[in-house]
């Protein structure tokens, strides 16, 4: 057996290499190898943004897909095992439904509600973590009549897990060619339901809706993934005292394309329903700078650094705001201009409002 699960270690590698700038060739190319060495009847492996950690886009394998709206309110909007919140917090990545309940499933909503009726007995879920940070979630399903995921399984899987994070996190940071032209620069506007039914778009929005659709590789009739993830997530925020509109909120940078912004905020309708308004635009520099500086490869001082540039702050205001010196401020700024192929600041700041779309003097 453990000759099986080296030879499937070796063949992730180069899977990582016949795929290293496509995500969702990826992982599709991923869950049909994973099939050969453990057996499963459903699938689904989302991409996240590991700031927030929603959904950035989903690989969703038929069987799934019906399913997939009850998973985002189980995983939103109730208490249950092994949610993938928690799943990315925990020492141990990995878990089955199975084990989480002690074999007791109906113990579990998500499993009476969601998986029993659609004729699945277990899941296996796994939070793709690198580095101590979440690139995406895997999950893998069971039918009825079939056996339960073992705990061996289970092991093998958080063996790969790190494998698979890896890649993801390099595809998540792959910079936009310098001379990528982008797409919209006006704000797209959607209003939903609290079912998330649409009930009207602009043409802006419409645009986006589309292009991600293209991207996921789903139909007109389905919503994208990444804006069920802000909507739920800002539902979920709704009874808290003072709920985070920041993380209401996902940036992704679309394939060939820029860095734009989903987010969630729910209003009150005067017939006292709730509403949602979901809002897609160019992605500002407090945005873009976490994945840019990942991207990178800077250290903390540097990333501080930089944000303060994208700031304005001149060599005596950084050296004063990080308590720093001068020379040790300039002995970073020659690190960053290294990293980035850059020569000064002038020019890094330039970079960094052509390149990535974002407009000079944005605060956020």
């Amino acid at each position: 057996m453990n000759a099986k699960w080296e030879t499937s270690k070796r063949k992730l590698l180069a899977l990582a290499r016949r795929h290293p700038s496509s995500s969702q060739d990826y992982r599709t190319a991923l869950l049909q190898l994973l099939r050969e060495f453990l057996p499963f009847d459903g699938a689904c492996c989302t991409a996240v943004d590991p700031q927030t950690l929603l959904s950035t886009g989903a690989i969703t394998e038929d069987g799934v897909e019906a399913i997939h709206h009850g998973i985002f309110e189980q995983e939103y909007l109730r208490d249950d095992f092994i949610r993938y919140e928690e799943l990315s917090r925990a020492a141990e990545p990995v878990a089955t439904l199975y084990q989480a309940t002690g074999g007791e499933r109906m113990k579990s909503e998500r499993y009476r509600n969601v998986l029993l009726p659609a004729g699945f007995a277990d899941e296996l879920r796994a939070a793709l973590k690198y580095d101590g940070a979440c690139w995406g979630f895997l999950t893998l399903f069971r039918l009825q009549g079939r056996p339960v995921f073992s705990e061996e399984e289970r092991e093998w899987m958080a063996e790969l897990v790190p494998l698979i994070a890896c890649q993801l996190r390099k595809t998540a940071l792959l910079l936009p060619a310098e001379d990528t032209s982008w797409m919209e620069e006006e704000t797209g506007i959607v209003v939903m339901s609290e079912q998330l039914t649409i009930h009207s778009a602009n043409a802006t929005a419409d645009r986006w809706l589309s292009l991600l659709r293209r991207w996921e590789s789903i139909d007109r009739h389905t919503l994208p993934r990444p804006v069920r993830a802000v909507c739920f997530r800002a539902l979920s925020q709704m009874n808290e005292p003072a709920p985070k509109a920041s993380l209401a909120k996902v940036c992704i940078r679309m394939p060939d394309g820029p860095y734009v912004t989903i987010q969630a905020n729910p209003m009150h309708g005067t017939d006292g329903a709730v509403y949602l308004a979901v809002l897609f635009g160019p992605a500002k520099p407090a945005d873009i700078l976490p994945l840019v500086c990942e991207a990178y490869g800077l250290s903390e001082r540097e990333k501080q650094i930089l944000d303060q540039l994208v700031r304005g702050s001149s060599t005596k205001e950084l050296a004063r705001a990080l308590h720093i010196s001068a020379y040790t401020v300039q002995d970073h700024l020659k690190s960053i201009f290294a990293k980035t192929g850059v020569s000064s600041r002038r020019e890094l700041i330039w970079q960094l409002f052509s390149r990535f779309g974002v407009e000079a003097g944005s605060r956020e």
